[in-house]
């Protein structure tokens, strides 16, 4: 009978948990339990011996004793984990509401917001904004806040802890450790693609997943989504060629790999483009893996002309004719517009969680290129709805994404031009530190057929020479690398084809081996990828003994 009665206050107890101390009680005992409170992390205490330290705001500990005097300051003593502290009573609250008492914050790093446990975007906070706090989601092991729910100036949504500081003179600094810093101030700007001194270089977290290892070396071929039916033949080759990862294509313009339900909810012309049901392509994605290799799904981002079909009003758009604005045979969605944002990154999330993806890249993270003269002659719209420059709004991008795929303990890479880490901003957005600061892996994309004939002052034409080519673009990369503190993984793409351009080179095993090795002597030993957009089994045959030296 007595046990019933204990375990009938129990019930009780929790059922009140969130309205007040709980209270147990027996003939022998009486227990009240506080929560740890307050407007930081890490709340004050005293240890046994009366020495400083701290505890984890949100611990719910037990009171037993009020107002115990200590160098004549009132403490009440609690125990945890099996210690005595004291704390000061203002620090503690029997009400789960009251544990975070942070009332106005600042945006430090621009951020996004988004709805309550979804990556819905509602809004977008910028730099130095003042936000009150309205409440938060989670609080983590160290007493810190996942989220908070905030109220700008305008909207209320759910931000990251970690881009939010105490006060607005913090908010307003720029990372400086060492003077990096003043390198990007004098990157130059006048290409249109904004400044570098706008940009974010805040150390930031990267992705380390014991349930899910990168390989320290990635060695992957390309597979565009077409040549899947034959996938036993790439298997059997990347068997014999040192290959251990493969980049598979998830979206590409105009050749939607699956029927994904984010196509179905965002982009339904995608939907009905797509090569392979859901359940097929996953059969494929995990075939790849039960041979043991490393899965990279690829997604072009901000070309997307079956998506700018279906939201003609998210596009950059020719003002003269009030229409999305055709260029070299594509349509863009503006990466101004966070439609286009949550269409490729639930995308991106659903090829994680139902498909089995480990590592997102994320190609075409861009504006077009070579807009100068549409640009001047001002019939260009980019639907702009924050004021942003083209790399501010690039760089918000990888950082929303970032977050919500390692959210689901995948990795982030980002697809770049090679111009992108010479010394200023490109005309469309992409500069090499604000990428590689944020993202896991950063892929160079230094196709020697793409650089000019006489590239960095070679006396012979670039392309002949791929190995003094890449070695001396893989200077400037070794520089950038080091202006940032969280450099990415540099892993980077290799030409896997013959060249398009006059005098025609044939890339063989040689060729190709001169790339790797040059990129290889320029510290970039994450790995590399062969690129060849048809995926031609017969060329990465050719190739084939390029990768087999470790």
């Amino acid at each position: 009978m007595k046990k019933k009665m204990i375990r009938k206050m129990i019930l009780v107890c929790i059922a009140v948990m969130f309205l007040g101390g709980c209270t147990f009680s027996s003939t022998k005992k009486e227990t009240v339990s506080y929560f740890l409170a307050g407007i930081k992390k890490d709340i004050p205490v005293l240890d046994d011996t009366y020495q400083e330290t701290f505890l984890s705001r949100g611990l719910f500990v037990p009171l037993v004793k009020e107002d115990v005097l200590i160098s004549n300051t009132r403490y009440h003593q609690i125990r945890y984990q099996g210690k005595t502290y004291y704390v000061l009573k203002e620090y503690l609250t029997p009400l789960e509401d009251d544990i975070v008492r942070e009332q106005t914050l600042y945006v430090r790093t621009p951020a996004t917001l988004v709805k309550q446990n979804s990556s819905e975007i509602v809004g977008f906070l910028k730099k130095g904004t003042e936000v009150k706090v309205l409440g938060y989601d989670t609080l983590l092991p160290d007493g810190s806040v996942n989220k908070y729910e905030v109220e700008g100036e305008k909207e209320k949504g759910y931000v990251r802890s970690i881009y939010l500081v105490d006060t607005k003179e913090e908010a307003l600094s720029h990372y400086d450790e060492e003077g990096s810093y003043q390198n990007h101030l004098k990157m130059g700007s006048s290409l249109g693609g904004g400044k570098a001194a706008n940009l974010d270089y805040f150390p930031v977290q990267k992705g380390q997943f014991p349930n899910n290892i990168m390989p320290e070396e990635v060695r992957a071929f390309y597979l565009q989504a077409g040549v899947l039916q034959n996938l036993d033949a790439y298997i059997a080759l990347a068997n014999e060629s040192n290959i251990n990862a493969f980049v598979v294509d998830i979206k590409e313009n105009t050749v939607p790999a699956y029927q994904a339900e984010a196509m179905k909810k965002y982009s339904k012309t995608n939907y009905d483009h797509a090569l392979y049901s859901k359940s097929d392509y996953q059969a494929m994605i995990q075939k790849l893996k039960d041979n043991g290799f490393y899965v990279i799904g690829r997604i072009t981002t901000f070309k997307d002309s079956y998506y700018a079909f279906d939201h003609p009003e998210t596009t950059i758009q020719n003002k003269e004719t009030n229409s999305p604005l055709k260029h070299n045979n594509s349509y863009w969605p503006s990466p101004y517009q966070r439609s286009v944002w949550e269409f490729n990154v639930e995308l991106a999330k659903e090829s994680i969680q139902d498909i089995g993806f480990q590592e997102i890249q994320f190609d075409y993270v861009r504006f077009p290129d070579s807009m100068k003269e549409k640009e001047e002659e001002g019939v260009v719209d980019y639907k702009n709805t924050y004021g942003e420059e083209k790399a501010q709004a690039i760089q918000a991008f990888i950082m929303y994404a970032k977050d919500e795929i390692h959210d689901l303990e995948a990795y982030i890479s980002v697809d770049v031009f090679g111009e992108s880490v010479h010394d200023y901003v490109t005309s469309y957005g992409q500069y090499w530190p604000a990428i590689s600061n944020v993202v896991d892996v950063i892929s160079g994309m230094p196709y020697p057929d793409h650089f000019a004939k006489y590239e960095y002052g070679m006396t012979e034409i670039a392309w002949t020479n791929p190995y003094q080519l890449l070695l001396r673009w893989g200077a400037y990369v070794e520089k950038k690398q080091t202006w940032i503190p969280t450099p990415a993984i540099v892993r980077n793409w290799i030409q896997a084809y013959n060249t398009i351009k006059e005098p025609t080179v044939i890339y063989d095993a040689t060729k190709v081996k001169e790339e790797i090795k040059a990129l290889y002597e320029r510290k970039m030993t994450g790995g590399y990828m062969a690129w060849n957009g048809q995926s031609s089994l017969l060329k990465y045959q050719e190739i084939k003994d390029a990768f087999r030296e470790e």
